[in-house]
């Protein structure tokens, strides 16, 4: 488990990461959702030991991560601008990280490279934009460490090998237990893939929650009442987060299971009422109008 507890880091009068605290489970896909600018690649990099935090404290599996080579070998970072030896080919690349990680996979590796349509001997700055982070991946991945930190790795991949690398993240986690962060701005690249999410905002935790709690836990009911004192007792009775109202028809959003407000609603005398379900990114607009953001302006592009 990776642990970040009351995390700041200033850069001159610039605060960049301010009092995080959140944790990521082993075996899960934590999205680390924010606009740039909002400190998700500080994070990021204070986890995995490249900057020291100002306050605070860091730890993976019990080990305080900044100057720890235990607590390193333990993660592989791809940073949103991958970084490669000059004149470097991937095979060169591959014999560099099979020396710092007792557990790269050079089997695999070379398989990914068929798999990807990489040239072992061609030289990387040749590469493009694409297929440079696709590198980047796959030598994340076949390092074999327990972590993957991912900062926007997923821009500049095409559809196609977006899902690949879901797939073999999949996998990952299935045979060896690998525990992908990914960072990214913008939601519906996650939606499909992350366990949890994490939304920073100006250098703080707007929300951290396991995505399968939010979607059952919020709902989307329209209804007509039968009379002004049937609509009283809802609002007294649910937490309603939203009330959108077009003549006599609402559009509530509240919080809760199904089956509560199936149960509250059974008390009450309405004409119509239909319970439907949020998407993942209705959900986070509505946890975020709460806050006091439009998350639409934030990271749905």
């Amino acid at each position: 488990m990776i642990k970040i507890e009351k995390v700041s880091k200033d850069f001159d009068e610039i605060t960049a990461v301010n009092r995080v605290s959140m944790e990521i489970e082993e075996g899960n896909v934590f999205g680390l959702l924010g606009t740039n600018g909002a400190g998700k690649s500080t994070l990021l990099r204070m986890v995995a030991g490249i900057l020291r935090q100002d306050e605070g404290e860091i730890t993976i599996d019990d080990l305080k991560v900044y100057d720890n080579p235990k607590a390193k070998s333990r993660i592989f970072f791809v940073s949103d601008t991958p970084y490669f030896f000059a004149n470097a080919t991937p095979l060169d690349m591959e014999a560099y990280l099979a020396n710092q990680y007792t557990d790269f996979d050079k089997v695999k590796f070379a398989e990914f490279l068929k798999t990807f349509a990489l040239e072992p001997d061609r030289k990387i700055n040749t590469y493009s934009k694409g297929m440079k982070r696709q590198l980047a991946l796959l030598l994340g991945i076949c390092s074999g460490t327990k972590y993957l930190l991912c900062d926007e790795s997923f821009d500049g991949l095409d559809p196609v090998m977006r899902q690949s690398v879901k797939s073999i993240f999949a996998r990952e986690m299935d045979e060896r237990g690998l525990t992908p962060v990914i960072a990214s701005h913008n939601l519906r690249e996650l939606e499909d893939i992350c366990d949890h999410v994490g939304l920073l905002h100006r250098g703080g935790v707007l929300l951290s929650k396991d995505l399968e709690d939010m979607k059952l836990n919020i709902q989307r009911v329209q209804c007509v009442f039968s009379s002004d004192d049937e609509e009283k007792k809802i609002s007294e009775g649910l937490d309603v987060v939203k009330d959108d109202r077009s003549g006599s028809l609402h559009v509530y959003t509240i919080r809760g299971t199904r089956e509560e407000i199936e149960k509250a609603f059974d008390g009450v005398a309405t004409v119509f009422r239909e319970v439907l379900p949020l998407s993942l990114e209705e959900i986070f607009i509505s946890e975020t109008e709460v806050a006091g953001y439009d998350i639409k302006k934030l990271i749905l592009g």
